[in-house]
Parts: structure tokens; C-alpha cells; sequence
């Protein structure tokens, strides 16, 4: 991280404001000339769901809360767990007790100090049933102490295992053993929240001039599906080792016009459109990237009651899996590091061993004969073709790989399908109500270890759209959280997640993009990309 220290923070402030116009700022750690504008602009493919923590369901919009507000702990360019709110923790043998120091300068925009009934009153928020969040399965993954009962509305919110002690003293107890637990409180959905605030304003309270947040920024500016600024919070207890000014988010649907608006200028950071990633790294070698991501891009079957009858033979949705060839997607589509997916779960898990899945080792030739075979024995075939819609969100990259798929499903297996985009929030209820066939699924890890992949196949998953349900990976994954070693149990779980196949995976991410050669501090070593605008800065040009 590129924090700067106290004192050579307030040299370098002093400098700014004391220094002529001859003098030019610099950077008190690494001595580079820092450029007089300090403004980060970059793209988003679409208008991120909230900036409330416990509502925002989004990458993006994780992306912006991080900015805004800070939980108890951070991640360090490496990925790292780094003190926020909280200078450090101490738990128990049996790791089912955290009680986490807070910091007694921490404070919120309007001057408020931030103290751990804010905590308290964020998490037993995201359980609160009226509270109807998005992520309120994550409170349950975390084992959190009657959490079950809180979000069934059968205990109050305050039976949630979480209390302050004092002001400066949150205890966290857990229903089971999780030696990972800390590094679960840099999920944007474990940042607290302004009471005051949130029952002043209602759903209201995150609009500009209403909001008040405790992280390095303050939200100065949102017109939905165009822009969002934030502007520093000078009330942020670091906020001297801060250089970024402003950040600008521009919502940018066509990533053609993305790429044609960084080439003027207008972007620091930008898309690299699909299938160009090969040109534009010999052109702007610099500037293009890629990187192993902790994502993963898959195709999930709706499973539910009201799913189609078609989908629930396993041998429809084997035959699917096996027709799809993923390599034309990432060597001729993508062509930008992606990795074929056979697993649910990427490599780039710390800790995880990727299993040789049975059907991931047969040849390409030999997944399509056995793709035909099985679809053969479920009753379809030239006189009974299977037919079926594919949705996915509006996107040119998603649209190129799902048109790739309509064809290898015609030519292998005769499929008729149909495709459909949606605006991301549409695509999302969709999705989310059961109201589709075959969707587009993708997730990015909220803590670096395989669960946090594989609980969202488990029957109580709020992100388990498909609504998959097996008995026998619940209780893996229930028993993988009071184990040391649980790389069997998720092994078992991908093999069995290969033989149901709710879900196809196709590929796991490369971190790609365009970044300006005068923007330093981009955290490519975090697999996660928890990335945090007071750590990045611009150079003189």
C-alpha cells in the first residue's frame, strides 16, 4: 500500500499549499513529481446497484463503498489483511470469538466519531429481515451467533452474536470455527452504517448532500446510469496520506466507445474491447494488462419449481457443458488470459488445488460425442430439437460468447436457443425471481478462500439463482468451516458440482483493462482487486 507516513504526510500537504509555482509537488515515499491534477476518471458497464453496504450487490458498486466507507480491517496491494477501523484483533483458541479494537480517531464525514455500535448496527441490519438485503446470506456464511433465527424474524436483531463492549470494542461471537473470519470484514457488506442518518432519510440516506460515510471519500455527485463523484473526506482519520482529489465513475455500456474515449483522454482507466487484447498490448504495451483474477464466468440453469422440465434432466445439462468449447471463447474471443473453466472454483484461490474433474480431462472431440450421446438418451434429436432462451446482461463481450455458444449448441448437439439481453438491475430481478431458462452467472471472490465460491451453491445461498439443492454439499460446506484443512471437502464438492451440473463454467477471469502509464498504485498482486483510491496517485506527465 502506498500509505504515507504522519509526518512526511504533513510535510508533503504543507508543501502543496507553502510551494510556489516553480516547485512541484512530490511524492514524500517514492519521489516522483506528482501531477497538478489530481482527478481519477474511469468506466463502468453499468449503473452499480447501491452505495449502501448492506445493500449493494455489485462488483462496481463494492468498488465506489470501499471508497466511501471503511470496515474493520483492509487488504494491502498484496492482498494482505492491514488494520481500517479497527487497529487489530485477538481471538480465541477455538476461533469462534473476535473481539476487534477500533481506533479512537476514526471519524464520520459530519464529525461524528465512528465507534463499534456502528458495527453492531450495520450487521444486525444486514440480518434484519425488513431490512430485505441482497447479501444478508453473507451474515450467515460468517456464523455469526443466532444469525439463523434473526434473519427468519424468529429472535430481534439484537440476539445477532455481535456487541460493543465500549465504545472501542466490537465482540464477534460465531456459531463455528472460522480462522478466516477477519478477513471477511473487508467485505463492503461488514461497513457500518449511520443510524442517525438511515432513519432520518430512509433509502434516501446514500443520496449527495444526504449521505454521511467514514471513508477517504464523500459522495459529492450521482446521476444514475451517466456519473458518480466522490471527493476526499477531510473528516477520514488518514486522511493527510491521501492524494487522489476526486474520483469520477462514467457509466460507458458500449465498450467500443469506452476504448474510443481513453484514447482521448477523457478516461485513466478504461475497457480493452473483447478479442483486442493481443493488438493493444503490442500497441500500448504500457497500458494494456492482464492479470489473474479471483472470478469466475459461468452459465446458470434454472433448477427451481418453476424452472423448465427440460433442465432437470442431468443429461440436458451435462450434454450442454460438455458441448461448449471453451477454448474458442478464451483463445478466439476473449484472447486475453482467461482460463478455461471446468471447476466452479478458479486456481487463483489461495489455498485451492484445482481437482481434475472427470469430464474437464477428455478431449474437446470427446466431450461433443459424449454431449451428443447423452442428449440422444434424454429423448431429443432431429425430430425433437432441445429448445431453450439464454439471458445475459447487456454487454459485447457477453453478447460475442453468448452468440459462440448458440452456434457449438446448434452445430453439436442441434439446440435451438434464443437469446436475450437485459439491463444489468433488470437482468439481476430476473435472475434473482427465477425468471429465466439458462442465465449468465459470474462472481468475484468477498474473501480469498474457496467457500466463499462454493457457498453459493449450497440450498440456504441468497445467490444460488438456479436454487440448485444437494444434501451432501451442504453439509461439506457446512463441515468446511470448522476444519483446518477443508481442501477434501471442497474437492468432493466440485466433483459432485461435475456430475449434477447445475451450473456451466466456462472460464476464470484475467484482471484486463487500460491504465494510464501516470497512474501509480493499481494493486495487481490482490487477486480480489480490492482496490482503494487513497492509495493510488497521478505523476506529472
Amino acid at each position: 500500500m502506498n500509505y504515507l507516513p504522519k509526518s512526511l504526510a504533513t510535510g508533503f500537504l504543507l508543501a502543496i499549499f507553502a510551494s510556489s509555482s516553480v516547485m512541484a509537488a512530490t511524492h514524500p515515499v517514492t519521489g516522483e513529481t506528482l501531477a497538478d491534477d489530481q482527478t481519477f476518471t474511469y468506466s463502468l458497464l453499468d449503473e452499480f446497484t447501491s452505495v449502501d453496504p448492506q445493500i449493494v450487490e455489485d462488483v462496481e458498486g463494492a468498488n465506489i463503498v470501499r471508497d466511501l466507507f471503511e470496515g474493520l480491517m483492509n487488504q494491502d496491494a498484496d492482498g494482505n489483511l492491514v488494520p481500517g477501523v479497527a487497529t487489530g484483533y485477538t481471538t480465541n483458541d477455538a476461533k469462534d470469538v473476535y473481539t476487534f479494537t477500533l481506533r479512537d480517531n476514526a471519524m464520520w464525514s459530519d464529525g461524528n466519531p465512528v465507534t463499534a455500535h456502528d458495527f453492531v448496527y450495520a450487521w444486525q441490519r444486514l440480518a434484519d429481515p425488513a431490512t430485505a438485503s441482497p447479501y444478508s446470506w453473507f451474515a450467515e456464511i460468517m456464523s455469526l451467533e443466532n444469525v439463523g433465527a434473526v434473519m427468519s424474524g424468529d429472535l430481534p436483531t439484537s440476539a445477532l452474536g455481535v456487541t460493543a463492549l465500549d465504545n472501542h470494542t466490537l465482540e464477534v461471537r460465531l456459531t463455528d470455527s472460522l480462522p478466516y473470519f477477519a478477513a471477511m470484514t473487508t467485505h463492503s457488506s461488514t461497513f457500518p452504517a449511520p443510524e442517525w442518518r438511515v432513519r432520518t432519510f430512509g433509502n434516501d440516506w446514500t443520496k449527495p448532500g444526504n449521505i454521511v460515510s467514514n471513508g477517504a471519500y464523500v459522495l459529492t455527485e450521482h446521476i444514475p446510469n451517466e456519473r458518480s463523484v466522490r471527493e476526499r473526506n477531510s473528516m477520514y482519520w488518514n486522511d493527510e496520506a491521501t492524494i487522489l482529489e476526486k474520483v469520477v465513475a462514467l457509466v460507458i455500456n458500449d465498450e467500443n466507445v469506452d476504448f474510443t474515449r481513453y484514447l482521448a483522454n477523457e478516461l485513466d482507466k478504461g475497457t480493452v474491447p473483447s478479442g483486442q487484447f493481443i493488438r493493444l498490448k503490442q500497441d500500448y504495451p504500457d497500458e494494456a494488462t492482464s492479470f489473474p483474477r479471483l472470478c469466475n464466468y459461468y452459465m446458470t440453469f434454472n433448477l427451481s419449481d418453476s424452472g423448465p422440465e427440460i433442465f432437470k434432466d442431468v443429461r440436458v445439462r451435462q450434454a450442454l457443458a460438455y458441448a461448449l468449447d471453451r477454448s474458442v471463447i478464451t483463445e478466439k474471443i476473449l484472447q486475453a488470459g482467461q482460463i478455461n473453466a471446468f471447476t466452479f472454483t478458479p486456481g487463483a484461490t489461495a489455498g485451492f488445488e484445482v481437482p481434475p474433474v472427470a469430464f474437464g480431462q477428455m478431449s474437446q472431440a470427446d466431450r461433443e460425442a459424449k454431449a451428443q450421446e447423452l442428449l440422444a438418451d434424454a429423448g431429443y434429436g432431429p425430430g425433437n430439437p432441445l429448445s431453450f432462451e439464454y439471458i445475459y446482461n447487456t454487454s459485447e463481450g457477453h453478447k460475442k460468447i453468448a452468440i459462440a455458444a448458440q452456434q457449438m449448441w446448434k452445430e453439436v448437439l442441434g439446440a435451438e436457443v434464443t437469446l436475450a439481453n437485459q439491463e444489468w438491475k433488470t437482468f439481476l430481478k430476473t435472475r434473482g425471481s427465477q425468471d429465466f431458462e439458462l442465465a449468465r452467472g459470474a462472481w468475484c471472490g468477498d474473501y480469498n478462500e474457496a467457500s466463499t465460491f462454493l457457498d453459493l451453491l449450497t440450498t440456504p445461498s441468497g445467490y444460488n439463482d438456479g436454487k440448485f439443492s444437494n444434501a451432501e454439499v451442504d453439509s461439506l460446506m457446512l463441515d468446511a468451516r470448522t476444519l483446518d484443512d477443508a481442501s477434501a471437502n471442497y474437492t468432493r464438492v466440485e466433483e459432485i458440482l461435475a456430475n449434477e451440473m447445475p451450473v456451466i463454467p466456462v472460464y476464470h477471469y484475467a484482471g484486463v483493462f487500460m491504465l494510464k502509464t501516470n497512474l501509480k498504485g493499481w494493486p495487481y498482486n490482490n487477486v480480489e482487486q480490492n482496490w482503494y483510491s487513497r492509495n493510488l496517485y497521478k505523476v506529472a506527465k
